[in-house]
């Protein structure tokens, strides 16, 4: 996969305000704010920055959290996992691996999932493709 080789200059200019701050400065957008975290439509979930497929709504499933939640990622190359003590935690974030995005993290508290996995991540992150023809 091709790397997206962009400044951040150039990502403020592409970016809204609120998806460089949750992508480019690793925030987070409230939760139940965001406009997937109750999306019920088929399709693939993309990075809204650079367009690499991430999850599927195959894999989406309601966490009660406020953000959307994915079992799995639709392709595991093209996400990439990094330790991250902020806020005096020790989580997993959730990196897009092709332009190097933040797009939230990875809990192993999920039991109702087929992984245990839930991958909560930022709606504002996310571009849904739909399926065609839904």
């Amino acid at each position: 996969m091709d790397q997206v080789p962009k400044t951040e200059e150039e990502w403020k200019k592409v970016l809204t305000p609120e998806q460089y701050r949750v992508l480019r400065e690793r925030g987070t957008e409230p939760a139940f704010t965001g406009k997937y975290h109750d999306e019920h439509a088929r399709g693939m979930y993309r990075c809204v920055a650079c367009g690499a497929e991430l999850f599927s709504s195959d894999t989406k499933f309601d966490s009660g959290t406020g953000w959307p939640s994915f079992y799995d990622p639709a392709n595991l190359e093209n996400v990439e996992l990094h330790t991250d003590e902020s806020h005096g935690m020790m989580r997993t974030e959730v990196r897009c691996k092709r332009c190097g995005s933040h797009l939230g993290h990875v809990f192993e508290d999920a039991p109702q999932t087929p992984t245990g996995k839930r991958y909560c991540i930022n709606s504002c992150a996310l571009d849904l493709k739909p399926e065609e023809g839904k």
